[in-house]
């Protein structure tokens, strides 16, 4: 397999790529999609070979390959011949494609929705092919998409299993699904992960010193895939497409080219001047997070952009941007901001530095909604509690206005009413004892005392109970290491 991969490369570096492409994914298919199965070792070395290829020469290799595979298994799927085992064969490399880290499970869980939808007896037998190669590696990476397919695998099962003859069959799928769903390998006759494992465990050999660490699975659903020539292959970055818009606009098709080989309607074009995206840059990042399918496709595209320093910057300002645009919060840009916050400290330090620019744009809140506040509550709440208990966001309590009062007082009452009293010591604790941050300590607890627990003094209901005795606990959690030295 080396020497095979090393060749292949250097192929690569000195041959069209589109060349190689396809002439690879022609003899590849040629040798494993066979009317008979394919016997499963051989199959899995063939994918290995295309897993490694995609991981040192690029994306293009297993996109262009896995986009050939899944139009073929559609057209064959279509004009299914019971016999013919073309499909299990197309299934399986599909299956493998995920198992060696080219596909993410978004593909297969697409495929298996489609097979369960039509439930005939060759989809049960293919359902039980794709579990039994990778269920248990589906069931590690997305248990709620697996559940939701076992449930709708009985529902199918009970409404329409009586018109089939042989009712084994389907009882083998519906134990099958179960054993996933209860993690147990022992009762899925046949199953042995161990031809797998040592092939995975090649791959890493082979691919640790070109791509090791990134991550370059292709997440794409079956739709994009089968409408590549519509929509435009989104997930190779640099691809050119002269296709039409994806949100068609009869009235003017006009469309502007993003700077990786996208392009956008003209109604989405017209959405981001209204929302003022003046710049090439923000324009294209907020096309992005209008079209994404879900916060980690948004993610990943924004990554493939490849903006440096400033312009990556702009990401954050748009994305906050967006969120504070909305008249009801959209949790879509939290996970998102925390996904980016995850991925990157450089991402952590600008939301710091918009927070403190929306902090002191409260005070002209008098032009702006309510609404405006909210968000940036919502949106901030996690990295507003860690500023402001490394004191890096320095609130001066004697010269605070009447907006940023009653923001403090949102998000106070938020961080006390849904927080665990041990979180609390925790998070009151680390101001705690430290003599420089005495000024914020005080100006907390006066701020609590008066502002948050003045009007509920008389106030006997369940929630006026659990904020003031929360209120007690990060008072003293922020007077602890005081007490202590006193002592």
């Amino acid at each position: 397999m080396a020497s095979i991969s090393s060749q292949l490369e250097e192929l690569y570096m000195s041959t069209s790529r589109k060349d190689m492409n396809e002439t690879l994914t022609d003899i590849l298919l040629a040798a494993c999609v066979t009317p008979a199965l394919m016997p499963e070792r051989l199959l899995m070395e063939h994918i290995l070979l295309v897993s490694v290829l995609h991981h040192s020469v690029g994306l293009e290799v297993g996109a262009h390959f896995l986009e050939t595979v899944v139009r073929q298994f559609d057209k064959t799927y279509s004009q299914l011949d019971a016999t013919d085992k073309e499909c299990d064969n197309l299934v399986s490399i599909i299956a493998h494609l995920y198992n060696f880290h080219v596909v993410h499970a978004l593909l297969v869980f697409d495929i298996l929705k489609k097979l369960v939808t039509r439930f005939s007896a060759k989809d049960v037998e293919l359902v039980l092919l794709v579990l039994k190669n990778v269920g248990f590696a589906l069931r590690k990476d997305d248990p709620l998409a697996l559940k939701e397919l076992i449930s709708e695998a009985q529902r199918k099962a009970n409404a329409e299993g009586e018109r089939f003859q042989d009712q084994t069959r389907i009882r083998f799928m519906l134990e099958t699904m179960l054993a996933l769903k209860n993690n147990d390998m022992r009762k899925i006759p046949g199953y042995d992960p161990e031809p797998v494992e040592k092939l995975r465990k090649l791959q890493r050999t082979l691919i640790h010193s070109s791509a090791g660490g990134s991550d370059m699975k292709l997440r794409v659903s079956l739709d994009s895939l089968l409408e590549a020539e519509c929509v435009g292959r989104w997930w190779i970055v640099g691809s050119s497409w002269s296709g039409a818009p994806m949100i068609d606009d009869h009235g003017n098709k006009t469309t502007t080219p993003s700077t990786k080989g996208e392009q956008y309607s003209a109604k989405m074009l017209e959405l981001a001047r209204k929302q003022r995206m003046n710049t090439d840059i923000r324009r294209n990042i907020f096309c992005v997070l209008m079209s994404s399918e879900d916060y980690l496709d948004a993610f990943e595209k924004l990554l493939r952009l490849g903006l440096k320093d400033q312009q990556e910057r702009e990401i954050v300002h748009v994305l906050m941007d967006c969120c504070l645009q909305e008249k009801m919060f959209n949790g879509f840009y939290a996970v998102l901001a925390e996904k980016f916050c995850s991925h990157d400290r450089r991402f952590q330090m600008t939301f710091q530095f918009s927070l403190w620019d929306k902090f002191k744009d409260l005070a002209n809140l008098s032009s702006r909604p309510f609404m405006y506040m909210c968000n940036v509550l919502h949106l901030l709440y996690k990295p507003l509690i860690n500023e402001l208990m490394n004191s890096s966001l320095a609130i001066e309590f004697g010269e605070l206005d009447k907006p940023k009062v009653k923001f403090l007082k949102q998000v106070l009452s938020k961080l006390l009413k849904e927080t665990e009293p041990e979180d609390l010591v925790n998070i009151f604790g680390r101001i705690s004892g430290i003599p420089k941050l005495g000024m914020l300590r005080e100006g907390l607890k006066l701020f609590i005392s008066h502002f948050l627990l003045r009007n509920i003094q008389t106030e006997e209901t369940e929630q006026a109970k659990v904020l003031k005795d929360r209120a007690e606990v990060a008072t003293k959690a922020m007077e602890a290491r005081d007490a202590k030295m006193r002592l």
